[in-house]
């Protein structure tokens, strides 16, 4: 069983920054997958980033890319997800998501991809 608690998310204003984390009970190498989605009213759940936990390479999506960073302190059995140049488009619900079915999680953008879910922390971006 992997228990997942996410925090930080608030409300900014566009081009403010939020860290969030997620806290973990487990970290180990069966956890092979990590990943942070997003939910906004009306919308699908998305990807927005993953990481793998015992290689630590990244993925971001488009939308993201080069403002988000997803990062894991395997001390602290947390994962972070730092949000910089925030744009109203961000306002979303956050979840982060851990896989111990396999490595092709990562590979993959599909939310039945991971079995493990935090309760999600609101993003908001005010314009």
């Amino acid at each position: 069983q992997v228990q997942l608690v996410e925090s930080g998310g608030g409300s900014v204003q566009a081009g403010g920054s939020l860290k969030l984390s997620c806290a973990a009970s487990t970290y180990t190498i069966r956890t092979y997958c990590m990943a942070w989605f997003r939910q906004a009213p009306g919308k699908e759940r998305e990807r927005v980033a993953n990481v793998y936990t015992s290689g630590g390479s990244t993925w971001y999506a488009d939308s993201v890319k080069g403002r988000f960073t997803i990062s894991q302190d395997n001390a602290k059995n947390t994962l972070y997800l730092q949000m910089n140049s925030l744009k109203p488009e961000d306002t979303a619900m956050y979840y982060c998501a851990a896989s111990t079915l396999g490595t092709y999680s990562c590979y993959s953008g599909s939310s039945g991809a991971y079995n493990y879910w935090g309760q999600g922390t609101q993003v908001t971006v005010s314009s």
